[in-house]
């Protein structure tokens, strides 16, 4: 069995995505391969950072003992693991599960995509603001559903206007689901709104973090 660094495993609701406010089980791997500077968990990016040695079945396991039926696979970037889609498999053999995997836009999902009853992208798009932007893997969009997420968060008007021109340039909202996020302080929600208005910006959902609403902001395991 392949083994996997689990740095957190919880059960709370969804801040955000098509399941926001629906319990989901939560699996937080350890490590990343980029560095953007609002980044809210680059604590589990380090390689000192406390972990537990996890196999695909104690993961499902775990899944398994909760009841809950949707499954977030996050980290980091949980398909840094090489042996990743072991655990995808064994989880997608579960139809009662809803799995969701979080990643951040730079690595290749064409062997994920292929999987028998695959997980739900949530991807990012790492704008200008992020300092990653160039980390970015375009041939992504061609292998996303409609059941599929891609995720902006925007800084600054020029992210905006990146995202705009990437929804334009790839005709995102006819393929996936689309939603912008802020960093925290950086940019108002009404800018983003009025944003969207003036550019007329159909089938582009606005989305707050609901978990950092409810708790606390740095609360872990939320």
């Amino acid at each position: 069995m392949a083994q996997y660094k689990v740095v957190e495993k919880f059960v709370s609701i969804n801040g955000e995505g098509i399941l926001a406010g629906q319990l989901a089980v939560f699996i937080r791997f350890q490590g990343c391969n980029l560095s953007c500077f609002y980044c809210d968990t680059a604590w589990a990016n380090q390689e000192n950072a406390p972990f537990t040695i996890m196999t695909e079945e104690e993961i499902y396991g775990f899944i398994q003992e909760t009841g809950i039926k949707n499954v977030t696979l996050t980290g980091g970037e949980p398909l840094l693991n090489p042996e990743i889609i072991q655990l995808l498999q064994v989880l997608a053999k579960d139809q009662g599960l809803h799995v969701e995997i979080e990643t951040n836009g730079s690595i290749d999902l064409s062997d994920f995509a292929k999987i028998k009853n695959p997980p739900r992208f949530t991807m990012d798009y790492k704008l200008p603001g992020s300092g990653m932007e160039a980390k970015m893997l375009l041939s992504n969009f061609r292998l996303l559903t409609k059941k599929d997420v891609v995720k902006f968060v925007v800084g600054d008007n020029g992210d905006l206007e990146c995202v705009r021109d990437i929804l334009t340039r790839y005709q995102l909202v006819s393929k996936c689901h689309v939603y912008i996020s802020t960093v925290f302080g950086k940019i108002s929600l009404e800018e983003v709104v009025a944003f969207m208005l003036k550019n007329t910006m159909n089938g582009v959902t606005l989305q707050i973090q609901m978990h950092k609403i409810i708790w606390d902001s740095n609360q872990r395991g939320v």
